[in-house]
């Protein structure tokens, strides 16, 4: 992973961990139910960030060891989650994981994937993996014109996104993923998910995302006076609605 990807969110972990989307629980339930996860299976979240996906392993008994380069988001889900049994947190990367060969049972890739050098992710995949092993793709897609305020959202996106198609990982779904499992199958299910946001809570889920300008940009101004008008425009009882579809990839490795 290039190091200027793994410093993108550096100066934005604060609203990363007050604004980011959970993720639907059912992935989890689909993963133990049609991919055979069992009780005991050690989990590897590459990409983990915050610990928002690491999280609900956790919350099942799950033990987890979260591979996060970037040391501020490290931290934060260090103070969240360390505190917990079954959690462990490394340095390290997608393409260089620092595991043992034939070590885990699940490797997890929370809107992370399309950050991977997906060649040398693979290969580093099949080194950690166990017989039989798990690999699990997962995103938080957004919907971008199923609502007036959803279609606003993404002209505003569309206006003042500094790289927002370049990283846009939706350009990474079926044949892309389907690529990075062959010659092995892979299973897609969807999931709704939506998120409710006060005008603040709007704000720091813009600012989170990592191709918007930052503060000291003179674009950041102009893009948040927009965001408040947004707001202002849609907002039903002091809140709006992003909403999602949950997007899971899994496949025997």
């Amino acid at each position: 992973m290039p190091e200027n990807v793994t410093q993108r969110f550096s100066n934005r972990v604060d609203d990363y961990v007050r604004a980011r989307p959970g993720y639907p629980a059912e992935f989890v339930d689909t993963l133990e139910q049609e991919a055979g996860l069992t009780a005991g299976a050690l989990v590897a979240d590459l990409g983990a960030g915050t610990g928002i996906s690491s999280e609900l392993f956790l919350e099942r008994g799950y033990p987890v060891i979260a591979i996060e380069p970037n040391a501020a988001m490290r931290q934060a889900a260090e103070e969240r989650l360390s505190g917990g049994p079954g959690y462990t947190s490394l340095d390290g990367t997608a393409e260089a994981t620092g595991l043992p060969d034939t070590s885990v049972d699940l490797i997890l890739a929370a809107q992370a994937f399309h950050w991977f050098n997906q060649p040398a992710a693979k290969q580093e995949f099949t080194r950690i993996l166990r017989p039989d092993g798990v690999v699990a793709l997962l995103w938080n897609s957004r919907l971008t014109d199923a609502t007036p305020f959803l279609q606003d959202y993404e002209a505003l996106l569309q206006e003042f996104g500094t790289d927002y198609q370049q990283v846009n990982h939706q350009q990474y779904d079926t044949p892309v993923v389907q690529a990075f499992y062959a010659p092995r199958p892979v299973e897609r299910r969807v999931f709704p998910n939506t998120q409710r946001l006060d005008r603040d809570g709007l704000r720091s889920r813009l600012l989170s995302s990592s191709y918007v300008p930052p503060a000291e940009d003179p674009r950041s101004r102009p893009m948040l006076d927009r965001l408040d008008q947004t707001f202002d425009r849609h907002a039903q009882h002091g809140v709006v609605e992003l909403k999602y579809e949950t997007v899971l990839f899994f496949g025997r490795w």
